[in-house]
């Protein structure tokens, strides 16, 4: 591509005049390379992208030790707040000491439910007997004062055996701890009255067996 100067010359009179232009070739500027497509064309089975560096690839890998996504955040935790109840309930299940809420740690407690747990108790089956008295109850109206006698009669005959029961339970914690730990008739009638299969903590005797 010529590039066309105009040359000023200074003459000796202080004047100045434009001489003769002055035609330049600019012979060293080559035409840029290609750097279309067209010159590396894609080939099939390659990857025709450039390779990420290494840091780049551990910032995307790398996660902010504050969620940002306040949704994600919540579920993960309550994940593993489900998570945590579920170890806890199944170590309370096996009778783990640490794992056990306040009321149900210590060894006279545990002396409580074992004996217990190792006699038939009539509160347990008590419950059942009245669901089955009070739905007769609409089917039978005309046997109504019938069967309210019969719950009241289930009631005080469940509590007349938690009683005795207790009253055993307590002269062998004496003889066995030296005292009776605070609540502790409260904690054996309640345990049972309960069906076995739905006390807490899990039975650990069978019924028949001597608690010593």
């Amino acid at each position: 591509m010529a590039r066309v100067r105009a040359v000023k010359k200074k003459t000796s009179s202080g004047a100045t005049a434009v001489g003769a232009t002055a035609v330049e070739k600019d012979a060293t500027r080559e035409p840029a390379a290609p750097t279309n497509d067209a010159a590396h064309p894609a080939r099939p089975g390659a990857k025709n992208r450039p390779t990420p560096k290494r840091r780049d690839q551990e910032a995307a890998r790398r996660r902010p030790l504050v969620e940002t996504d306040r949704k994600a955040a919540k579920a993960a935790e309550k994940e593993r707040a489900r998570e945590a109840r579920a170890q806890q309930r199944a170590a309370a299940d096996r009778g783990e000491e640490s794992a056990l809420p306040l009321r149900d740690r210590g060894p006279e407690k545990r002396y409580i439910r074992d004996r217990v747990d190792a006699r038939l108790s009539l509160g347990e089956v008590a419950m059942p007997l009245m669901f089955i008295l009070i739905f007769s109850w609409f089917l039978l109206p005309k046997l109504a004062a019938i069967t309210l006698a019969l719950v009241w009669v289930i009631v005080l005959a469940g509590l007349i055996d938690s009683a005795l029961l207790w009253r055993g339970i307590k002269k062998d914690l004496i003889a066995k701890f030296g005292a009776v730990p605070r609540g502790g008739a409260l904690y054996a009638v309640t345990r049972s009255m309960q069906m076995r299969r739905l006390r807490f903590p899990r039975p650990t005797v069978k019924r028949g067996d001597t608690v010593a």
